[in-house]
C-alpha cells in the first residue's frame, strides 16, 4: 500500500481518496464562474469538506479545450487569497498549475500538493519542486496544449505512450531529488485523448500500475461520458460515478472529482461490498 507523502500530510493510500475540484476560474468547462472569487471559493470548499472530501485541488487557470493561457499575475491573483484562508481548514491542499512561478509562491505559503497537467515540463518546475523538499506531486500526461489538444488526437498505441510518458517524467523529477513517496501518477483523461484513446486507459489501467506509482484519475463530467451517453455536462453524475468506481476497481488510489458528496457515498457501498482485488 502507498502513502502519499505532502508538505503536511502523509496520506493513507490504502482506502481510495477523493479530491475535490475548485475552480476558481470564469470559463471551466463545467462550474466556470461558481466560484470564481475568493469568497465563493472557500464557501465552496468548506462545503466539500462536509461532503467528505480528502484533498482539496484549487485551479486559477481554465485547462478545457481551447481554453487560453493566464500570465503568472493572472492565475496567481486568483489563487493567493483563496490558498491563505484554505490552509486553515484541515485538510491537505493541492494547487493545479502548470507555472513554476505559481508553483514556487503557492510553496512558499505552506501548499502540500502541485497538481501539473504538464508533467511539470515548464522551466524551472523540477527545480521548485526538488528544491521545496516535502511537497507531494501530481504528473499528468497531456499530448498537445488546451488550445489545441483535442483537434486530432493520435496515438500508434495510446496506453504504451502514457506509460512511457509517465515513466520518463517521474524518471526525471527523482533524479532531481524528489523522492518517490512524493509522486503521483495521472493518465490525463480528456486530455488530447478520443473517447476510444480514454475508455481503453481505463479498461488497461493496470498496466500504468506497473509503473511502481499511486495513481490518479479525473473522469469527472468529462465529454468522454457525454459521447457515450448522450448527457450535458451538468447531467453526467451517474457516469462520473461509474467512471471513479471502475477506475477504483482496477487500483486507482485518489479520484478527482466535482461531486464530492455523491462520490464518497458511492466509494462506502463500493467498499461495503468487499469487491474483489482485480490486481490480485
Amino acid at each position: 500500500m502507498f502513502t502519499w507523502h505532502t508538505t503536511r500530510f502523509q496520506i493513507d493510500l490504502s482506502r481510495p481518496q477523493v479530491m475535490g475540484i475548485v475552480n476558481v476560474t470564469p470559463d471551466s468547462f463545467s462550474d466556470g464562474g461558481q466560484h470564481a472569487d475568493t469568497r465563493l471559493a472557500l464557501a465552496h470548499c468548506e462545503q466539500l469538506i462536509k461532503d467528505g472530501v480528502d484533498i482539496l485541488d484549487l485551479g486559477g487557470e481554465s485547462t478545457r479545450p481551447g481554453a487560453p493561457t493566464l500570465t503568472v499575475e493572472e492565475e496567481w491573483a486568483r489563487l493567493k487569497g483563496v490558498i491563505r484562508g484554505a490552509l486553515s481548514l484541515g485538510v491537505p491542499l493541492s494547487i493545479d498549475t502548470c507555472k513554476a512561478e505559481v508553483m514556487r509562491r503557492a510553496l512558499d505559503m505552506g501548499v502540500d500538493i502541485i497538481n501539473d497537467i504538464r508533467g511539470l515540463e515548464d522551466d524551472g518546475a523540477v527545480e521548485v519542486v526538488a528544491r521545496h523538499g516535502a511537497c507531494g506531486v501530481c504528473l499528468m500526461h497531456m499530448q498537445g496544449d488546451p488550445a489545441t489538444m483535442q483537434l486530432r488526437p493520435r496515438y500508434p498505441d495510446v496506453v504504451d505512450e502514457v506509460k512511457g510518458y509517465l515513466a520518463q517524467r517521474a524518471d526525471v523529477v527523482r533524479a532531481a531529488g524528489v523522492a518517490h513517496a512524493r509522486i503521483t501518477l495521472d493518465p490525463g483523461i480528456g486530455f488530447g485523448k478520443t473517447p476510444e484513446h480514454n475508455f481503453r486507459l481505463l479498461r488497461e489501467q493496470a498496466s500504468l500500475l506497473e509503473l511502481g506509482y499511486p495513481l490518479l484519475i479525473g473522469w469527472s463530467r468529462k465529454s468522454s461520458l457525454g459521447a457515450l451517453t448522450g448527457r450535458p455536462v451538468g447531467e453526467r453524475l451517474a457516469a462520473s460515478l461509474s467512471a471513479a468506481l471502475a477506475g477504483v476497481q482496477r487500483g486507482a488510489h485518489i479520484v478527482r472529482v466535482h461531486d464530492v458528496a455523491e462520490t464518497v457515498d458511492a466509494l462506502k457501498v463500493w467498499s461495503a461490498a468487499g469487491l474483489p482485488d482485480p490486481l490480485a
